[in-house]
């Protein structure tokens, strides 16, 4: 278990943070801001929690959460050849699994899509969207990340992946199993 009892330590303020095996970075490094966008991402999922008013998506949200704290700690311990002193934590493929199941099961509930639809409706569906959205963004952080050669753990990028793709199916559900959901209309109103 983590213990913190102190919440500053005046190790960034000359722009320079300590990944999680000790080694330091810049604050700007490619990694910290793929993992800095996955805590984003976690937040977003936290104010969409707050819309949801205990319906049962809070549940797979509130375990998703737990699951990107387990992300950020996998992305900020570089995989490498070296043998640390400790088993860092990672993403794995049953986490992946999991999202890939939630989709399936919620998408079952809900009719094809025949437009795009805008991220709009609900209050709790808007901020689902958001979350989608930022996790999108953490996706290509972490891309770029891995495409500069840094070592990182596949599953990371599947686990971003497949939750931004579990993000809009709860979005859909949280208007009204996508009744309320608001098309797309080329061109607008032009």
């Amino acid at each position: 278990m983590v213990r913190l009892t102190k919440i500053y330590t005046r190790t960034g303020d000359g722009g320079k943070t300590r990944l999680g095996d000790m080694s330091e970075a810049d604050k700007h490094d490619p990694r910290v801001e793929a993992y800095g966008d996955v805590d984003e991402a976690n937040s977003a999922i936290g104010l969409a929690q707050a819309a949801l008013n205990g319906d049962p998506l809070d549940r797979v949200l509130a375990r998703i959460q737990n699951d990107l704290f387990d992300l950020g700690a996998d992305l900020c311990v570089p995989e490498s050849d070296e043998k640390l002193d400790w088993e860092p934590l990672r993403v794995k493929a049953e986490q992946v699994a999991a999202l890939e199941a939630e989709i399936d099961a919620l998408n079952a509930r809900l009719e094809p899509l025949n437009s795009f639809i805008l991220p709009a409706g609900s209050e709790a569906s808007a901020r689902l969207h958001i979350a989608r959205t930022v996790t999108r963004r953490a996706e290509r952080k972490l891309s770029r990340l891995i495409a500069s050669g840094a070592g990182v753990n596949a599953e990371a990028l599947k686990y971003l992946n497949r939750l931004s793709d579990l993000l809009f199916v709860m979005a859909r559900i949280a208007n009204e199993d996508g009744r309320l959901d608001v098309l797309w209309v080329p061109g607008g109103e032009r």
